[in-house]
C-alpha cells in the first residue's frame, strides 16, 4: 500500500516571463500559493480575479499539437507544460496567474517553471493528498494511437511512452519509461523539448503561426537531425512525450497511483484517457469538477 502524503503548494510567488510559441506576444506566467483542496487553477490576470479556469479536463477545447482550456468563455492557451511541472513536483493547490491566453514557450520544454518553483520551495499543508488509484486497464484509442491507464501493485506512478517516425530515421523509433517521483522529473522529463519536423514548422508558419519561433528554441528535424541545435538525450522526442502525458494527466487534479503506457499518441487522447479515468475511479466526479 502506498503512503499517504500530505497536499502541497508554492511557499511563495514565482514568475516566469518569455513569448507565447502561437501567438508571439510577451506573456508572464506567476505560480502562487493557494489553500488545500483548491487544486490547480488559472487565472486570467489581464481580465480579472474573476476570470478563472480550473485545471480540469471537461475544460478541454479541441485544437492541434496542444492543450487549451476554455471555461465561461476564458481561455488559456499551451498550458501543458505548466501543468506538467507542477504535477511533476507533486504541487496539489496552485493559483497559476498570467497576462495572456497563451503560457511561456520558454525553451520547448519544462525546466525553467520547474527552475522557478524550486527557487521559492514547496511546502506541506494540513490535508492528505487526494489520489485517483487505477483499478482496471481502461485504454483509449484512435488509429494506431492508443494510451492506456493499468493497475500498479505497488501505488506508484509510471509512464512509459512509445513514438516512432518511420519517415524520419533521424527520430525513428524511440520508448521512454519512468517512475515519476519529484527528483526524476527535474532530471530526466522536464529538461526534454517540444519537437517537430522541418515539413511541420514551414506548414505552420505558412499559416502565420509561429514565425518569430526559431530552431534555437525547439527541436525542428530536418533528414540529418536538429536543425542548429543538439539534443540533451538521445530519446529527447519520447521523454518530451511523456512529460506531455504528465501535464495532460495533470487534469485529473489528483496524484495518480498506476502505470500509464502510450504509443503514438497526443493531448487529445490523453485528456479523453484522464476523462475516463475520473469518471470510472473518482467518486462524485461531475460534482466536484463543476463545484
Amino acid at each position: 500500500m502506498s503512503i499517504q502524503r500530505m497536499q502541497q503548494t508554492v511557499r511563495r510567488p514565482v514568475r516566469v516571463s518569455g513569448v507565447g510559441y502561437w501567438s508571439g506576444q510577451n506573456v508572464r506566467v506567476e505560480f502562487r500559493p493557494a489553500p488545500v483542496g483548491s487544486g490547480l487553477t488559472f487565472v486570467r490576470d489581464d481580465i480579472g480575479p474573476q476570470a478563472r479556469v480550473p485545471a480540469l479536463p471537461e475544460y478541454r477545447i479541441n485544437v492541434p499539437r496542444r492543450t487549451n482550456l476554455e471555461c465561461l468563455g476564458v481561455e488559456v492557451q499551451m498550458v501543458e507544460h505548466v501543468l506538467a511541472a507542477l504535477a511533476g513536483l507533486q504541487v496539489d493547490n496552485c493559483e497559476i496567474g498570467v497576462n495572456r491566453a497563451e503560457m511561456p514557450g520558454c525553451d520547448g520544454s519544462a525546466r525553467e517553471f520547474v527552475e522557478a518553483l524550486d527557487s521559492v520551495g514547496i511546502v506541506e499543508q494540513n490535508q492528505e493528498a487526494s489520489q485517483l488509484t487505477i483499478k482496471e486497464v481502461v485504454r483509449v484509442t484512435s488509429g494506431e494511437a492508443w494510451i492506456e491507464a493499468r493497475p500498479a501493485l505497488d501505488g506508484e506512478y509510471r509512464i512509459e511512452f512509445r513514438l516512432d517516425y518511420p519517415h524520419n530515421p533521424e527520430i525513428g523509433l524511440q520508448a521512454a519509461s519512468f517512475e515519476i517521483t519529484p527528483q526524476c522529473f527535474r532530471d530526466e522529463i522536464a529538461p526534454c523539448r517540444t519537437f517537430v519536423l522541418q515539413s511541420e514548422a514551414e506548414a505552420i508558419k505558412s499559416q502565420g503561426l509561429g514565425t518569430h519561433v526559431t530552431t534555437k528554441e525547439l527541436l525542428v528535424f530536418g533528414d540529418r537531425g536538429p536543425i542548429e541545435n543538439q539534443l540533451r538525450f538521445e530519446n529527447e522526442c519520447a521523454r518530451h512525450k511523456a512529460l506531455d502525458v504528465i501535464g495532460d494527466l495533470a487534469l485529473i487534479n489528483r496524484r495518480i497511483a498506476g502505470n500509464i503506457v502510450a504509443n503514438r499518441s497526443g493531448h487529445r487522447l490523453h485528456v479523453e484517457l484522464a476523462r475516463e479515468l475520473m469518471a470510472r475511479f473518482v467518486e462524485n466526479a461531475t460534482l466536484q469538477a463543476t463545484a
